[in-house]
């Protein structure tokens, strides 16, 4: 039996919750998923391992709503993802696509997925969660070409242990 076909899928503005413990997005249909842990902050290319789910989650500005890309996800239904919100990209071995304006996913061979991404141009906090049966991994992309620590919309730096939760937090702890 082949592998189904899958399509490209166009992403929908879905619910983004950044705590302090991760990252909670609530799709269109309600259902609800949380990616665990601090990201690692990533300065240039993130390199997946080969095999590995990759999800990509850009937020708009106010960092309450964003949108959440598959990268070569082969599982997931069409009718599913579009119930969601969710968007999916299929990428060849050696193709490269533009997902959103600063963010760049493409695959360099050997089932690895490599995504670059500058959140300046992007318009707010660039995420990738890179998981398979065994474990996740979350990553943000930090923000300009010197190195220099994430900023928030203050231009206040953000340590990496603030930059999942801060933004999420409502005060009342």
């Amino acid at each position: 039996m082949s592998a189904p076909h899958r399509n490209d899928i166009a992403p929908a503005s879905v619910s983004v919750s950044l705590r302090e413990e991760g990252v909670e997005v609530e799709y269109l249909d309600g259902r609800v998923t949380f990616y665990h842990g601090v990201p690692k902050v990533v300065e240039d290319t993130l390199t997946t391992p080969p095999g590995k789910e990759t999800h990509v989650l850009v937020t708009d500005p106010s960092e309450t709503e964003g949108v959440l890309l598959y990268v070569n996800d082969l599982k997931t239904h069409d009718d599913i993802l579009e119930q969601t919100g969710v968007g999916r990209v299929i990428l060849g071995e050696g193709d490269e696509e533009e997902l959103f304006p600063g963010v760049t996913a493409r695959r360099p061979g050997g089932q690895r997925t490599e995504i670059e991404a500058d959140p300046e141009v992007a318009g707010g906090r660039v995420f990738a969660f890179v998981e398979d049966d065994w474990g996740e991994q979350s990553y943000e992309f930090a923000a300009g070409d010197d190195g220099a620590d994430a900023r928030d919309a203050d231009g206040e730096s953000r340590t990496d242990a603030d930059r999942a939760g801060d933004a999420g937090s409502d005060g009342d702890e």
